[in-house]
C-alpha cells in the first residue's frame, strides 16, 4: 500500500501483536515520566528498540486519536518557489489552523517542513487531507509525527 492509500483502523487490544501492545506500554511509560529514555522503557516492557521504533508512529491509544485535535506533520519538499505557500493554502482550505511552522534550510534541492495543526475545525476527513497533501507535485513525503492535546 502506498503512502497515499494509508487507512486507519480501530482494533481491539487483544488482537494486536505483542510488539504493538508493548510499544504502547513503552510510550506510556515515557509519557508519564516513569522511564527516562526509550532504552529504559523498552527494557521495562521487554521489547526490542527496533520493534519500538517500527511501531511507535503507527499505534496509538483510541482515546488519544478521538480527543486530540493537534497533529504534527513532517514533510519532505522540493525546494521550489511558492511550495510552502501552496502547502499552507491546502491546509487552510481544509479548515485546519496552522499553529507552528518549522522549515530547514534547503539542501540539495530539498527542504524539511514540520507543521503543527489544530484540526478541530477540519472540514474533510484527515485521511483525505493526507492523500491530497501527498498528491502535491512538490511533496515527496508526509509523515504524522504525533498528536497532542
Amino acid at each position: 500500500m502506498s503512502n497515499q492509500d494509508q487507512q486507519f483502523y480501530l482494533i481491539r487490544e487483544d488482537v494486536l501483536p505483542e510488539a504493538m501492545r508493548k510499544t504502547l506500554e513503552a510510550k506510556l511509560l515515557i509519557e508519564r515520566g516513569k522511564a527516562d529514555s526509550v532504552a529504559d522503557a523498552v527494557q521495562m516492557v521487554d521489547l526490542s528498540r527496533s520493534a519500538y521504533y517500527k511501531y511507535r508512529d503507527t499505534v496509538f491509544p483510541f482515546h488519544t486519536v478521538v480527543k486530540e485535535r493537534i497533529i504534527s506533520l513532517f514533510f519532505h519538499l522540493e525546494d521550489r518557489s511558492g511550495t510552502l505557500s501552496h502547502l499552507l493554502s491546502v491546509v487552510a482550505s481544509s479548515g485546519c489552523n496552522v499553529l507552528t511552522i518549522h522549515q530547514t534550510i534547503p539542501l540539495q534541492g530539498r527542504a524539511n517542513v514540520t507543521l503543527s495543526l489544530d484540526t478541530s475545525a477540519i472540514r474533510i476527513e484527515l485521511n483525505e487531507l493526507l492523500r491530497h497533501l501527498r498528491s502535491l507535485e512538490f511533496v515527496e513525503k508526509v509523515d504524522i509525527l504525533g498528536s497532542g492535546a
